[in-house]
């Protein structure tokens, strides 16, 4: 099965990242790239988009890439910097690359921008490789 049909069936399964409204721009072994509009319901008390949608676009695209090659992946650690505001409207693109793969663990970089092309936020995961494979 190669890496779009994997992400597809995962995409299909998850009902989360379906309610983001996730798009998908590229999939390939150890890559993915999405984007996302926000909505009004995504934004906090300030009238921002909530922290946790920009971080929640690059843990989607961190998961569809860290699982692309098949063999399951699961999240032990991941950070990320919020660098510019968010608001209503913005669309949104997560830009998750394969930094380093072993057997057992893998470490990506995600970097979420605006639709100026402006970084909104940097992400990074790791990620334990199981011995299953996914599908």
């Amino acid at each position: 099965m190669n890496a779009k049909d994997i992400v597809k069936a995962m995409y299909d399964n998850d009902d989360f990242s379906q309610w983001l409204g996730i798009r998908f721009l590229d999939v390939r072994a150890g890559y993915c790239s999405i984007e996302m509009t926000v909505r009004k319901e995504m934004s906090n008390g300030f009238d921002v988009a909530h922290g946790g949608i920009s971080f929640s676009l690059a843990d989607s695209a961190f998961a569809f890439a860290s699982n692309s090659r098949g063999k399951k992946a699961v999240s032990i650690e991941t950070n990320i910097s919020h660098t510019r505001p968010v608001f209503t409207g913005d669309t949104l693109k997560a830009e998750a690359s394969e930094m380093n793969l072993s057997n057992t663990l893998a470490i990506y970089e995600v970097r979420v921008s605006n639709q100026e092309g402006k970084t909104v936020a940097l992400f990074k995961g790791t990620v334990y490789r199981k011995e299953e494979w996914s599908l």
